[in-house]
């Protein structure tokens, strides 16, 4: 307590004051600049230390997390990874490869169908039309056999890898080209075999006469000296022609447009005809590059990509063979071609399907050698849907005024679809590292730990990995940027449950501990809800005239319907129960690593406390969980037409507009939209057996007019507002009735495991489990043989394959609802 001053009285002694002093001018000035020149200097320090703060929270995006890497950045060189150095790394492709390196060499096939109008094959493209196209053999390391069908003929694409050396081996392509039964003979087809740089090494055509390019020689950094050999066909018409392409592009998303600029119709190949060789056919074959003029002032970019194409052109049927040697394979015993080729694919192939029958067992649960083939085609997508990229995503924190680039890093990873999505996404994989973990372990922890190390020191992990030039190349510019307040379902957690069966990764598993604990803690802080223990989605839609119903991208369940009026007051079911499993995962992980996990076993009580959920999510009226939030079920989507101001022209009022009109006020509710989201808490096991609403949630699914179909279980009842509706003038619906196989295999899986606990409904649980799994597969196969594709969705009404194909992510999870491995 601070000490009271003493008053002083009127008698004590007081000395005379002394008379005061002038205070010279000068004097003032200088104490009035010392004061202004402070005050400037608090100022100046308080804009620094502003601006300094500002600098540090825009930077701190593109920090990333300081623990050391669960893969060191040489991890999948060939020094370390010999074996899985080279491989099907361009999923985008019908058909080529990569290393697991920063700036591969890259090679791949193209090809050109002389019959009518010239059509070049290269990337996967929906738009091409091909009858079907897949792997039906990969064992995602040493081999592969595809096959895909055009117009007119079949081509069988086969590699196989051959260990040896420091840089990662040899391995060989054989492309057989058949025609089909009702195409017409002599049909005449071109393949064109390249090999491109990504930025670094050296490449040198050799040319027997004036177009026949025999190999190529190059060096890089990752593989040093190699050929690449271009043996001579066989088949066809006992006539070959040559051309060859050697140039320089600004980078391989370029390839196909060089190539493709690069030929010309003056060529010609002869033909027999009543026995002679009289006849020549005209034919497209490569000849030079000049690239497309620019507009005036445009630099030209510079050369990145350097590109040589070898083009062989001869009548169906017929078969090629390339070969590439690695420099440093100095013991090799003959070139892996021809009958030695034949040799190694014929073992690869018995190993795998020896594995495959040992791991799933299928035909001990009754199926066909056919529907076992289907399930071996379903794993050998996934497998050889795996591609390794390396770049810098382009991101954005609510402290930067424009987007940034993250640092460069790799990525090996499934993808979702060949076609459509041929990149990282980062829910999407923790459902395919299901299956490739089942499979092979190795390769589920290799990508877990890619995608762990992406992760910036607050934990955020961009949920779209766009990496590369190839990859940006096909994506539509407003779904680029990523935005670092944004998350994505921790589905890494379903796949580490599964890993954590076995101690094969546990050494990766120490190494991300400390990733683990800070992506658990940035979902606790960034999504969390205003109430303790609940959750919110972070950026959801905001434009309240646009859409039906504001998507929520970040959820990954895109447009099902949310409370019509984003605000903070939300609740959302789905993460929360995301959240009770992450909790009860990275709780097993502390007790494997013997770390202290009190917190995470404390945090999965609550999130697992039936009544707690009840009171946040159930719904008596809707009779199952659902979201919370400022909602309204009373909109609808107009067409509203401007009119124009007094005398403004008629003609420059803006067209018609597709707008959302609120008809009742929103308020403070339950969102009333029965589907995937009102099942979560049965989903991922959050409820108890003896769950008093689980007997309703049953009720539910196998209701007709709500869940249930023939083909599976629908994503969003029959009976709700926004059934099948659309969410713009553009926007058709998307998971507001159509089927979803990653959905479904939760939803067997867990009727699978609640049949195996005691509880009042366990005689129903197995009923539901064996009926849906049986009409699921059932659909899957079908639409499987009448297509020729897995598909990314079905229709809930036909059970139909729609929206994009060839989807061989999580649709390929129908292998693990075959063998019965949840």
């Amino acid at each position: 307590m601070a000490r009271e001053r003493r008053r002083h009285t009127g008698t004590e002694h007081r000395p005379l004051p002394l008379p005061r002093k002038a205070t010279p001018p000068e004097r003032d000035w200088t104490r009035v600049l010392l004061v202004a020149l402070v005050s400037c200097a608090i100022g100046v320090s308080a804009f620094a230390y502003s601006g300094y703060m500002r600098w540090s929270l825009a930077l701190r995006v593109l920090t990333l997390h300081p623990s050391p890497r669960v893969w060191p950045p040489n991890s999948s060189s060939s020094a370390l990874s010999p074996n899985m150095f080279w491989g099907s790394y361009r999923p985008q492709l019908y058909f080529g490869m990569k290393t697991r390196s920063p700036h591969s060499v890259v090679t791949g096939l193209m090809w050109l169908s002389q019959a009518g109008a010239p059509s070049l094959r290269h990337t996967c493209e929906q738009g091409d039309g091909l009858a079907r196209y897949g792997w039906l053999l990969h064992d995602g390391e040493n081999f592969g056999v595809q096959e895909i069908t055009d117009r007119g003929f079949t081509l069988r694409t086969e590699f196989v890898k051959r260990p040896g050396g420091d840089h990662g081996g040899d391995w060989s392509w054989r492309i057989r080209a058949s025609p089909q039964a009702s195409s017409s003979p002599g049909q005449i087809l071109s393949l064109m075999f390249y090999v491109a740089t990504d930025g670094q090494g050296t490449l040198t055509p050799h040319v027997a006469g004036r177009r026949h390019l025999t190999h190529v020689t190059g060096e890089s950094e990752e593989l040093g000296p190699f050929t690449l050999r271009f043996l001579t066909a066989e088949g066809g018409d006992g006539h070959v022609s040559y051309n060859y392409l050697s140039t320089t592009c600004p980078g391989l998303h370029t390839l196909t447009d060089v190539v493709r600029t690069s030929l010309r119709d003056h060529f010609t190949h002869p033909t027999e005809s009543g026995g002679s060789r009289g006849n020549k056919r005209r034919y497209f074959g490569l000849d030079s590059y000049h690239p497309p003029p620019l507009p005036p002032g445009t630099p030209a970019p510079p050369p990145h990509t350097q590109l040589v194409v070898h083009q062989l052109t001869l009548q169906l049927p017929f078969q090629a063979e390339v070969l590439f040697e690695s420099g440093s394979f100095q013991q090799r015993p003959g070139q892996l071609s021809g009958v030695s080729l034949g040799t190694e694919l014929d073992r690869h192939k018995t190993n795998m399907e020896n594995r495959f029958q040992s791991i799933f067992r299928l035909e001990e649960k009754g199926f066909t050698p056919d529907q076992v083939a289907f399930a071996q085609a379903a794993l050998s997508n996934m497998l050889g849907g795996m591609g390794y990229f390396y770049g810098s995503s382009v991101v954005k924190s609510p402290h930067n005024a424009e987007p940034v680039l993250y640092p460069a890093a790799p990525l090996y990873t499934a993808v979702p679809s060949r076609s459509f999505f041929p990149r990282g996404f980062l829910w999407d994989e923790g459902f395919h590292l299901l299956l490739i973990g089942r499979w092979n372990p190795s390769l589920a922890w290799q990508s877990l730990g890619h995608w762990l190390d992406l992760m910036n020191a607050d934990g955020w992990i961009p949920r779209e990995q766009i990496l590369g030039s190839e990859a940006r190349s096909k994506v539509p510019d407003e779904f680029v940027i990523q935005k670092s307040e944004n998350a994505n379902p921790p589905t890494l957690f379903l796949a580490l449950r599964q890993l954590l069966a076995n101690t094969e990764g546990d050494e990766a598993l120490r190494r991300a501990w400390p990733r683990l604990q800070t992506w658990y803690d940035w979902y606790n802080s960034t999504q969390a809800g205003l109430l303790p223990h609940t959750y919110r989605w972070r950026g959801r839609d905001q434009d309240p005239l646009r859409f039906l119903n504001p998507k929520t991208l970040t959820s990954g369940l895109d447009d099902y319907p949310r409370a019509s009026h984003p605000s903070e007051e939300e609740r959302h079911v789905d993460l929360r129960c995301w959240m009770a499993l992450a909790s009860q995962v990275m709780a097993d992980i502390a007790e494997r690593l013997e770390e202290d996990g009190g917190r995470y076993r404390h945090d999965h009580n609550i999130l697992t406390d039936n009544a707690l959920l009840d009171h946040h999510h159930w719904s008596e009226r809707l009779g199952a969980y659902a979201d919370y939030g400022n909602h309204t079920q009373n909109t609808a989507l107009e067409w509203v037409r401007p009119r124009a101001a007094p005398g403004q022209d008629p003609r420059s009022v803006p067209p018609p507009q597709l707008i959302r009109v609120v008809r009742k006020p929103p308020r403070l509710q339950y969102v009333g939209a029965l589907g995937y989201v009102s099942l979560f808490p049965f989903l991922l096991q959050v409820l108890d057996p003896s769950a008093p609403h689980l007997g309703r949630l049953l009720d539910l699914i196998r209701d007709a007019d709500k869940l249930w179909t023939p083909y599976g279980i629908r994503s969003l009842s029959k009976g709700s507002p926004l059934y099948l509706q659309r969410n713009t003038e553009h926007d058709a619906p998307y998971w507001r009735g159509p089927i979803w196989i990653n959905m479904n295999y939760l939803t067997v899986r867990a009727l699978y495991l609640y049949s195996q606990m005691e509880g009042p409904h366990r005689d129903r649980l197995v009923s539901l489990y064996r009926e849906l799994r049986q009409n699921l597969l059932a659909n899957l196969y079908r639409q499987y043989k009448n297509t020729g594709f897995l598909w990314e969705q079905y229709n809930d009404q036909t059970g139909q394959g729609q929206g994009c194909f060839p989807f061989t992510g999580w649709s390929s999870l129908l292998v693990l609802i075959m063998a019965e491995e949840y």
